[in-house]
């Protein structure tokens, strides 16, 4: 199976060359919200990148949209980098933070995550309930996203999908509200028996996957975010950045000194099923969503236009994320946004919490989905 992926996707000379895929600097490297160091631990780097869903272009699906798309090549860039963070976000909550994939991986609970990204309609995130549901954001299937479009089209799609038990909360306004995410995390259930005559109320904490949209600047990163910007992927709860390089998505999952690295989802590959990883075909199609090597660009050189994202396995990953926010983030000369405690009552009341408690639990296949309109743009900051 190595030999495998390395027909897959290392050129014939590659063996002979050491990629330029970590920048050689003594300064630490961080990754997911994870710390290395550049020389001693490449090879647990490039271990670690591997084991992240890589989501591409893909050619050859079932047609999507009245013009009947085979392939997402030049309009899904930005909607496969939203695959790649729910794809972590999914690894986390059902495997491990630290879980490692290689060529032999089989795990049942692995194949399940895979599958729900594959290219077919029945997939709860593949690319054709991705491109449909942006419709109720307004985009025709086929028009490119931005970072807060794909990030709402997510949190729509997640309530279809018991299994996930994954909360997704958009920050509004680059503003973070503690009482709408509590309210829409926590979650009581009454439990009893025959032999308590009374249920009891257990409070349980719904895994949070936290998407703040901002922009950085007019038409290029502010220097004065550059920093903060750095937190964010230093913060153990970090699960990288929606972003990318004027016009080009790209999924951002770290940085080392002023350089971001990041997972390109500029290859077009050919579609297919991983199912149970029994046939030679299905092995190699599960070796097509792992990239071997990341790439890294200047800080300064990304998009001003951006999403960080956060995951929240447990409330007291929250408060920590919490505590992040207001010690180090809110001392910045510029923050990246705002954190407070209740909602601004010029905003109105949140309809997160109602979409959450009347579909979280329901079958996706079963539900016939309604779309509602989002007018929610960046703000400049």
């Amino acid at each position: 199976m190595d030999a495998m992926f390395d027909i897959c996707y290392l050129s014939p000379d590659s063996n002979n060359v050491e990629p330029d895929d970590i920048p050689k600097t003594k300064e630490n490297v961080w990754i997911l919200g994870r710390k290395y160091s550049p020389v001693q631990d490449l090879d647990r780097i490039r271990r670690d990148i591997t084991s992240i869903i890589w989501c591409t272009y893909r050619k050859g699906f079932i047609p999507i949209g009245d013009e009947g798309l085979t392939s997402d090549k030049g309009w899904g860039c930005m909607l496969r980098c939203g695959q790649m963070v729910l794809g972590v976000a999914l690894i986390r909550v059902h495997l491990a933070s630290n879980w490692v994939w290689t060529p032999e991986t089989r795990d049942p609970t692995y194949l399940k995550i895979i599958q729900r990204f594959e290219e077919r309609k029945q997939a709860p995130y593949s690319i054709h309930q991705v491109a449909l549901m942006g419709a109720s954001e307004g985009k025709e299937v086929g028009q490119w996203f931005g970072p807060n479009t794909v990030a709402q089209v997510l949190k729509k799609l997640i309530v279809y999908d018991k299994w996930s038990s994954l909360v997704i909360h958009v920050a509004l306004d680059n503003t973070v509200v503690k009482e709408d995410i509590l309210q829409q995390c926590m979650v009581n259930n009454d439990r009893g028996d025959d032999h308590t005559p009374d249920s009891v109320n257990i409070t349980d904490w719904m895994p949070l996957l936290l998407i703040v949209p901002l922009r950085l600047g007019l038409s290029e990163i502010n220097p004065v975010y550059v920093n903060g910007l750095k937190m964010c992927f230093q913060c153990p709860q970090s699960i990288g950045v929606i972003g990318g390089k004027p016009n080009q998505a790209l999924y951002l999952i770290g940085c080392v000194d002023d350089e971001v690295l990041y997972l390109d989802p500029h290859t077009t590959q050919r579609s297919g099923l991983v199912e149970n990883k029994q046939t030679d075909e299905q092995k190699e199609m599960d070796c097509s969503y792992h990239c071997r090597y990341a790439s890294h660009i200047p800080m300064l050189a990304m998009d001003p236009s951006v999403a960080v994202c956060f995951l929240c396995r447990t409330k007291s990953d929250f408060d920590e994320l919490c505590k992040t926010f207001e010690g180090e983030l809110m001392k910045e000369s510029q923050p990246l946004f705002e954190i407070c405690e209740k909602r601004p009552s010029h905003w109105g009341p949140s309809n997160d919490i109602d979409l959450q408690n009347t579909t979280l639990f329901t079958e996706f296949e079963d539900v016939d989905r309604q779309f509602d309109d989002s007018d929610d743009e960046f703000e400049i900051l």
